[in-house]
C-alpha cells in the first residue's frame, strides 16, 4: 500500500510585514524534503504553513486582518506553500480581530483561520458566540457554503497539530506550547498523514480482530520508520527542528482510502450503526499502542464530506451529527466537514458547538468543529461540491434548538477532567 502524506507543514511566524525571503528559505528546505520523499517512493500532496495566536503578531485594529491575511497568501504562492492557516483567536484577546475572520477569508482562497472555544479548563461564552456568528457569515461568502472548509472552532487543541485549520504555532510567551529556538530562522516541521488506506489495507488482511490490531500497530510502524530515515538525512544542515507525525487516519473520497470502510470491516455493519463507536475505538487504540514521534491529534477524523462511505451513510440518514459527537469520545477530532441546512443560526450553531467543548475539556482531548451550513438547503437535501477531496452526500439535521438556559448565563464556566 502506498504511503502518503497529506502535508507537510512549517510552523513559524511571518512578521508583520511578511517576511517573504524568509518564507522562500522555509519553502525551499521543505521541498527539497518533498523532492527526497519522492525518491522514496512516498507521495507528498501539499506544503502549509502555521503561524502563532493572531493576537501575537497581527497589529491592532479590526481592518488590519485583511490586508495581512492578503499578503500573506500572495508571500505563501510566491514562495511554494499551498495553504495557510492563521494561528487561533483566543478567549481575551480583542473581539474585533474574531469578527474579521470571515472578511478574511472571503478576501483570500488559500488562508484558514480559527476561534478557540476554551480556556484551560474554561469554557468562553464569547469565543462560542464569535466562532458561531463567524460559521454563519463564511456560509454566505459563496454559494454553495464553501467558506467554512476554511474556518474551525477549537477545543484543547495543542500547538504543532499539522492538518489545517486547526494548525498553529506558539506564541512568543510560551502560554501556547513549548516555543522553537528561532535562532538562525530555524522553524517547525510536523508531518500530516493520509493513513486511512494503511487502516483499510491491515484490516482487510486479518482474519481475527487481535491479528487486526498488530497489523494496524505494524503498519504504522513501519510507515513511521521508512519516514524517519528521510527526514533525518535532511535535517542534516537544516534549520528546522521535527516536531513529529500525526497519523490521524486521513482519507481520501475513494472506498479504498476511505476510513469508513476499515470501520465497516471491523464492525460487520454500517457507519452509524451499533458496533461503530468499538470499531471506531479500536482504531484509535492502535494509534495510542504504536511507537513514533508524534504531533497532532493522531485520533480518528471523521470529516463526513471527505470520506466516501461517510457520505454514502450521512447521505443513507445512518449518520448524524449526534452520532459523530458520540465517536469522539472514544476517537476522533469532533465535527469535521459537516453538512448542515442554509437556514440553521447562530445559537443553534453555538449549542453544538458547546457540546464539543464540553466533550474536549471533560475527557482533556483536542476536538475541533468545522461546520458547513448549506445556503439553500434543508435537512435530506443532496449536497455536491466541484472539489476533488469532497465526496456528495446529504444535508444533515442540526439536531439543536438554540444555545440558551444556564448554560448561556456565564461568560465562561470550568469542568473537571475526568479522573482516571
Amino acid at each position: 500500500m502506498a504511503l502518503r502524506i497529506r502535508t507537510l507543514t512549517a510552523f513559524l511566524n511571518p512578521g508583520d510585514p511578511v517576511q517573504l525571503e524568509r518564507l522562500r528559505g522555509v519553502a525551499q528546505e521543505m521541498s527539497e524534503l518533498k523532492h527526497m520523499l519522492a525518491e522514496a517512493q512516498i507521495e507528498v500532496q501539499t506544503l502549509r504553513l502555521a503561524t502563532p495566536p493572531l493576537a501575537t503578531w497581527v497589529h491592532p485594529g479590526e481592518r488590519a486582518l485583511i490586508p495581512l491575511a492578503q499578503r500573506l497568501e500572495e508571500a505563501c504562492f510566491v514562495a511554494g506553500f499551498g495553504y495557510a492557516s492563521l494561528g487561533p483567536w483566543r478567549p481575551g484577546d480583542d473581539p474585533a480581530l474574531a469578527a474579521t475572520l470571515p472578511d478574511a477569508i472571503g478576501a483570500t482562497s488559500t488562508i484558514f483561520s480559527t476561534i478557540r472555544l476554551t480556556a484551560g479548563a474554561g469554557i468562553d461564552r464569547e469565543a462560542v458566540l464569535l466562532a458561531a456568528d463567524a460559521i454563519r457569515r463564511c456560509s454566505t461568502l459563496t454559494p454553495d457554503g464553501f467558506g467554512n472548509l476554511r474556518f474551525a472552532a477549537l477545543a484543547r487543541v495543542p500547538a504543532y497539530v499539522p492538518f489545517l485549520p486547526a494548525a498553529y504555532a506558539p506564541g512568543s510567551d510560551g502560554s501556547d506550547g513549548p516555543v522553537l529556538d528561532s535562532r538562525s530562522g530555524a522553524f517547525g516541521l510536523a508531518i500530516g498523514i493520509e493513513a486511512a488506506s494503511l487502516a483499510v489495507a491491515a484490516v482487510d488482511g486479518a482474519a481475527t480482530l487481535d491479528q487486526a490490531r498488530q497489523a494496524l500497530i505494524a503498519t504504522v510502524e513501519a510507515s513511521a520508520a521508512q519516514l524517519d530515515k528521510v527526514i533525518k538525512s535532511w535535517l542534516k544542515r537544516r534549520r528546522a527542528q521535527f516536531l513529529g507525525f500525526d497519523f490521524a487516519w486521513a482519507q481520501y473520497p475513494t472506498p479504498e482510502r476511505s476510513l469508513g470502510t476499515a470501520l465497516e470491516r471491523l464492525s460487520g455493519a454500517p457507519v452509524g450503526r451499533a458496533g461503530t463507536l468499538a470499531a471506531a475505538a479500536l482504531l484509535t487504540e492502535a494509534l495510542d499502542r504504536a511507537s513514533f514521534k508524534r504531533s497532532g491529534y493522531n485520533g480518528l477524523f471523521l470529516p463526513v464530506l471527505e470520506d466516501s462511505v461517510l457520505a454514502q451513510r450521512a447521505a443513507d440518514g445512518c449518520l448524524r451529527v449526534n452520532d459523530l459527537l458520540l465517536y469522539s469520545a472514544v476517537c476522533g477530532t469532533g465535527l469535521d466537514t459537516v453538512p448542515l441546512p442554509g437556514d440553521t443560526s447562530a445559537p443553534q450553531i453555538a449549542a453544538i458547538l458547546t457540546d464539543v467543548a464540553a466533550l474536549a475539556v471533560r475527557l482533556d482531548k483536542p476536538l475541533s468543529a468545522r461546520l458547513m451550513p448549506i445556503p439553500g438547503k434543508a435537512a435530506g437535501d443532496p449536497v455536491t461540491f466541484d472539489f476533488e477531496y469532497f465526496a456528495p452526500s446529504r444535508v444533515l439535521a442540526a439536531d439543536s434548538v438554540g444555545f440558551g438556559g444556564l448554560l448561556a448565563t456565564e461568560a465562561r464556566w470550568a469542568l473537571s477532567a475526568r479522573r482516571a
